[in-house]
């Protein structure tokens, strides 16, 4: 079984990283993908987030139905900071013989640049088959980005085109040409903020989950 992981705050998970996870396993090949949400990133501080409890059940409804997509709560479980080699790490553990390949870690090209800053981040390289996907970060991600701490915020996060030559943990890397949909979770809750429509920008269940429970003071 080949699985990938794909890991973020989810915060609200959206059509976008659902139509990722698709051409990862269309065009990649993979069985499964794991949607990991974090309980606290290393590098940053995320704005307006929901309670890891809520992000979880968002992300477990947008994932029924799919039999590829898979959500798995280690992180939130763990609690403290969400290392991904901690996570990767217990993912082998658990999946152990079923694997037929290294675990394949999907990362947005927005992440590339500062990704020799992560935990362990050559054992990563070595462990994992790094998964290069591309993201648009949109006027609005960059209007309310998330606080970065730390040599991470020194670090741009989409402003330019990272050249992956120039970082040898990237050598062995694979390039996903994936469909960029100008969608992201900080435009979604800025529009949920001003009154502006959301609705097919998330799976019918998150909206409905979003809209009943008032989320991101969804009126």
């Amino acid at each position: 079984m080949k699985i990938a992981v794909l890991g973020g705050s989810f915060n609200p998970i959206h059509i976008g990283h659902l139509a990722l996870a698709d051409e990862v396993c269309t065009v990649l090949g993979y069985d499964k993908v794991l949607f990991i949400p974090t309980y606290n990133p290393p590098h940053k501080e995320m704005n307006a987030a929901l309670p890891s409890s809520e992000r979880l059940e968002l992300v477990r409804l947008a994932c029924n139905g799919d039999p590829r997509f898979c959500v798995d709560s280690c992180e939130i479980e763990r609690e403290g900071i969400s290392y991904t080699y901690d996570t990767i790490c217990f993912l082998e553990r658990t999946y152990g013989s079923k694997l037929d390949a290294p675990i394949g870690l999907i990362m947005g090209d927005d992440l590339l640049a500062g990704f020799h800053l992560w935990y362990k981040a050559r054992e990563l390289a070595e462990k994992c088959t790094l998964i290069l996907a591309r993201r648009q970060v949109t006027a609005e991600d960059k209007k309310h980005s998330n606080v970065h701490f730390g040599e991470y915020a020194n670090v741009s996060h989409g402003e330019f085109a990272f050249d992956i030559s120039s970082e040898p943990l990237f050598e062995h890397a694979v390039r996903l040409d994936n469909a960029v949909l100008p969608v992201s979770s900080t435009d979604i809750r800025s529009r949920i903020a001003a009154g502006n429509g959301f609705k097919y920008l998330v799976p019918t269940a998150v909206f409905n989950y979003i809209k009943d429970g008032s989320l991101y003071g969804c009126k």
